[in-house]
């Protein structure tokens, strides 16, 4: 299991890297190993205002279909279109398959540095 130290990670299995002031938003190795083969993404639209702890969409896996829930409140401004075509990308790289990018942070769930998250899986 990867647990990238320059992330923020929240216990719904975010991860969270903020960029310039934007926050790049997508799902934890732990998150991803506990779906499966992921088959299909559900993402909100650039444009789209997101609450932090809300989902901001869904994925469906071979075991479940699963909401993403924002860990923070903004305007998406860019969505990974890569994604929808090759949805495989986030069991192969998730940290490389980011899912939206948000501007405009106002709020934020709890976060985790990656040692806490870490032994926050090991609980699991």
């Amino acid at each position: 299991m990867n647990f990238p130290e320059e992330l923020k990670y929240t216990s719904d299995h975010e991860w969270l890297k903020m960029e310039d002031g934007v926050a790049v938003i997508g799902i934890s190795d732990f998150a991803q190993d506990a779906l499966g083969d992921v088959v299909f993404i559900n993402c909100p639209e650039v444009g789209d205002e997101l609450t932090a702890g809300e989902a901001l969409g869904d994925i469906e896996s071979v075991k479940a279909v699963s909401d993403v829930l924002s860990p923070v409140s903004g305007k998406v401004v860019a969505v990974n279109e890569a994604l929808i075509d090759n949805v495989e990308m986030l069991n192969e790289d998730p940290y490389g398959a980011w899912i939206v990018k948000v501007e405009g942070v106002t709020d934020t769930v709890e976060l985790m540095n990656a040692a806490d998250y870490e032994a926050f899986c090991k609980e699991a």
